[in-house]
């Protein structure tokens, strides 16, 4: 079958029929149970699931909404939605109450699907009392209408429903990283060609396995586990908690796998803890061992058998790549946006450079404005902001490409750089300008940093909030630890300074005692910081700090 130009919908008909007895999805249920969903029984349920929301005779086109973890229910849900005829609207699980309402009204939500959410309580009262909410059997206990009952009384829906490509297919919420969530637009055309697109570049078959931990809500996922498995055909694993991490990596058994910096990260200390840093490196430079060594630390991360891994989200930094690399992991950074259904530049198989997030995907119209400013067009890109006319203007050039925020540089083979945010370049007293990502990419290849944000604003120099990983905060009782790192920092310092220009010298590291988590609103539910919410946090501090004149700083 010929998929390059098919629609969602009419790739799972097509997989309905052509691999009815596959495994598509395996679902873990708790105490070690699985559950397995051939295609067939996939897209059986969720066409059950169609019939009745047909039933509720809802206005055409009308948005439901799915909070939830990932599910297999999560992703027929959203095959129902669209079977129905309706837009699905995603939110994240991690959600306060307040956004969840927002979203809510903003979207005109018209029914919910309510699924395995670990904060229910704090979460439900977001919910008007008057929307109706379906369950899952993974749900938090409630009063809602049960997945598995609507099912089992309501016939599957009757023959192949399609929809438009230029119709609304699903409202993606931002993570509000700068403000109110943005409710992104995206037709089913600009869903199809990503994953066309995406599975392509980098042949992707019907043999993958990819295991699914990162919030479907996010563009990131959705696109390439989502509807890159409906695309190709591939099987889905679902984690069950993160205390069951490894036992469901070493389920799944992936041949492709997602990470934004922040796990990597942690899978990085994790190895370092058991085995260190510079015992591993004096391993790895014995030519007998050095194979074994990287078999035997990719085996012990579950990550054994994958072809392709990738890191998005915000960038990683270059130690940390390199460090993958160098274990034989083909470890690909990408670059998109939720306008874009995360569909702009990745890095391709053996023309990585360090620095760089890749070259532009098939279909990808990329440029700089005067200002540096990357600009990108491709059919992925968004149909706009929903109800926010003013808001879409702006985010558009005169001709068509999407102003993306970021700066950037592209090389002779069209590889991008990234060199930061625009709206995050702030101004010195000394009237510099200072870009902080490329700053705190040089700081987080210290394995005892756990989240970096460069700041200093309207100070004579920048500095720098570090939060420490979790094996090094557990350690901070013992004074020689302490002292050690003390000493780590203050040569970090000396180094990253010796790499930039005069007036980006930071004047010093402050080690700060919070955790920045969702939880206390200093990250978004991708884990990308709030940098207005940490800077704010520390501003009463500063005078002081800078008063010191000290390299390392302890809250």
């Amino acid at each position: 079958m010929d998929t390059k130009n098919k629609l969602p919908l009419e790739m799972i008909y097509h997989w309905e029929t052509a691999r009815a007895e596959s495994i598509y999805m395996v679902q873990p249920m708790g105490g070690g149970k699985v559950v397995e969903y051939t295609w067939r029984r996939a897209v059986g349920e969720a066409r059950r699931m169609a019939a009745y929301l047909k039933s509720l005779n809802l206005p055409e086109k009308s948005r439901i909404g799915i909070l939830s973890k990932n599910c297999a229910h999560w992703i027929m849900s959203d095959w129902a939605i669209w079977m129905a005829g309706h837009v699905s609207v995603p939110l994240y699980p991690t959600l306060n109450a307040t956004t969840v309402g927002y979203i809510l009204d903003h979207s005109g939500c018209e029914v919910l699907f309510v699924g395995k959410l670990d904060d229910w309580e704090s979460m439900k009262s977001g919910v008007p009392d008057t929307l109706p909410c379906i369950s899952y059997p993974l749900s938090p206990d409630n009063a809602f209408k049960s997945w598995n009952d609507i099912v089992t009384k309501f016939p599957p829906l009757e023959g192949n429903v399609q929809r438009d490509p230029e119709e609304l297919a699903t409202l993606v919420y931002t993570s509000g990283s700068t403000g109110r969530p943005k409710g992104v637009m995206l037709s089913f055309d600009n869903l199809a060609y990503s994953a066309a697109g995406g599975t392509d570049a980098l042949d992707i078959t019907s043999n993958e396995r990819m295991l699914s931990y990162l919030p479907l809500s996010h563009v990131f996922e959705r696109f390439v586990v989502e509807l890159g498995s409906m695309h190709k055909g591939f099987a889905l694993y679902f984690a069950e908690s993160l205390d069951t991490f490894v036992e469901d990596l070493r389920r799944a058994q992936p041949t492709l796998f997602l990470a934004v910096p922040r796990i990597w990260i942690k899978f990085q200390h994790g190895v370092f803890q058991k085995l260190p840093k510079k015992k591993l490196q004096k391993l790895l430079k014995i030519p007998l061992l050095n194979r074994v060594i990287k078999k035997k630390v990719l085996t012990n991360l579950g990550l054994q058998n994958v072809r392709f891994a990738g890191s998005g989200s915000a960038p990683l930094a270059h130690e940390i790549l390199d460090w993958y690399r160098s274990l034989g992991l083909e470890l690909l950074e990408g670059y998109g946006m939720s306008e874009n259904f995360a569909y702009s530049h990745m890095t391709k198989p053996g023309r990585a450079k360090t620095g760089y997030v890749g070259e532009p995907l098939p279909g990808v119209d990329v440029k700089l404005s005067e200002q540096g400013e990357v600009l990108v067009k491709s059919p992925a890109t968004m149909m706009g902001y929903y109800q926010d006319e003013e808001k879409t203007a702006e985010t558009f050039t005169d001709d068509g490409f999407l102003r993306t925020g970021d700066k950037g540089e592209i090389d002779e083979l069209g590889r991008l750089k990234l060199t930061g945010r625009i709206k995050e370049i702030f101004k010195t007293s000394k009237g510099k300008y200072v870009a902080p990502a490329p700053i705190e990419n040089k700081l987080m290849s210290h394995p005892d940093i756990e989240m970096v944000c460069v700041a200093g604003e309207n100070y004579p120099q920048p500095h720098c909030l570090v939060m420490l990983s979790e094996d090094a905060h557990k350690k901070m009782a013992d004074e020689s630890f302490r002292n050690e790192l003390e000493q780590s920092f203050s040569a970090l310092l000396t180094d990253v300074n010796k790499t930039v220009d005069p007036h980006e010298q930071l004047k010093f590291i402050a080690v700060v005692k919070d955790e920045w988590s969702i939880e206390n609103d200093f990250l978004t539910p991708t884990m990308k910081l709030k940098r207005n919410v940490v800077e704010d946090a520390y501003k009463v501090d500063l005078d002081a700090w800078y008063a010191k004149r000290e390299p390392v700083i302890w809250q």
